[in-house]
């Protein structure tokens, strides 16, 4: 369970850094909110990047930022069958044809949506 918070951490700290960063260069005064989109496939823990959330924004521009997740969720498209289907994990087959020729289309991103400044 360690590993997860480290890992959570780390992309908590990375998300209040672009974010002041990008404040910064905007001249604002502070952030209200930063909304990120988490993928399903992504490997992050959402309560678990919430909570480490709350620490990594400590004495910065973030300080009272609130942290919104948008979960996104993983989906599948089988080059057999042209069949374009939601997943929860990377390795699948397609529940139409059972074909194993499967890309995964989305749910492995964490991108920064937005940030709103004051």
């Amino acid at each position: 369970m360690l590993n997860y918070f480290m890992h959570e951490m780390s992309l908590a700290i990375n998300i209040v850094e672009i974010a002041c960063q990008t404040a910064k260069k905007n001249s604002a005064g502070r952030i209200t909110s930063i909304e990120v989109e988490v993928g399903k496939l992504a490997g992050v823990l959402e309560d678990s990047l919430s909570f480490c959330f709350q620490a990594a924004r400590h004495k910065t521009l973030a300080e009272n930022a609130k942290l919104e997740i948008i979960s996104i969720p993983g989906k599948g498209y089988c080059k057999t069958c042209n069949y374009t289907f939601e997943t929860d994990t990377f390795f699948t087959l397609c529940p139409k044809c059972q074909g194993l020729a499967v890309d995964i289309l989305q749910g492995k991103d964490l991108k920064i949506k937005s940030i709103d400044v004051d």
